[in-house]
C-alpha cells in the first residue's frame, strides 16, 4: 500500500509541473503549436535518462520507493513519453533492436487509431 501512496504524491507533483510548462509554452508560443507537449515529452525524457543513469551509479543501490516516488510518480505525472522512451531504450540495449522499433511503431501507430477511434465514437454515439 505504501508503494502506490508514494506513487499517488509523486504523480501529482508530476502532473503539476506539466500543467506549469503547458502554461507557460502557451504564454510563449500561443496555441497554434502544442509547444507545451513537446517540451515536456523531450524534458521528461532526457529526465529520466538522467534519473535512471543516477540511480544506477549508486553504491549499494538506492530505495525502491524513491524510484517509484521520481520516476513512476513525478515522471510518470509529468509524461508517459519517459517511461515509453526509457522502454524502448532497455530493448534497445538487450540487443532485441527489432522488437524496440516495433514497440515504437506499434505504440505511436496504434495510439493515434485510438485517440482517432475514441474521438470519432464520442463525435458519433
Amino acid at each position: 500500500m505504501t508503494s502506490y501512496l508514494v506513487v499517488f504524491l509523486g504523480g501529482g507533483l508530476g502532473a503539476a509541473l506539466r500543467h506549469g510548462v503547458n502554461r507557460l509554452a502557451v504564454a510563449m508560443f500561443g496555441h497554434g503549436f502544442p509547444a507545451g507537449t513537446l517540451i515536456v515529452n523531450i524534458g521528461g525524457s532526457l529526465a529520466m535518462g538522467l534519473l535512471i543513469g543516477a540511480l544506477a551509479a549508486v553504491p549499494g543501490g538506492t530505495s525502491h520507493h524513491l524510484r517509484l516516488f521520481l520516476a513512476t510518480g513525478v515522471l510518470g505525472g509529468f509524461t508517459t513519453f519517459s517511461a515509453f522512451s526509457l522502454d524502448a531504450l532497455t530493448l534497445w540495449e538487450r540487443g532485441q533492436a527489432g522488437a524496440a522499433v516495433a514497440y515504437v511503431a506499434a505504440s505511436v501507430i496504434l495510439s493515434l487509431l485510438a485517440v482517432a477511434a475514441g474521438f470519432f465514437l464520442s463525435r458519433n454515439f
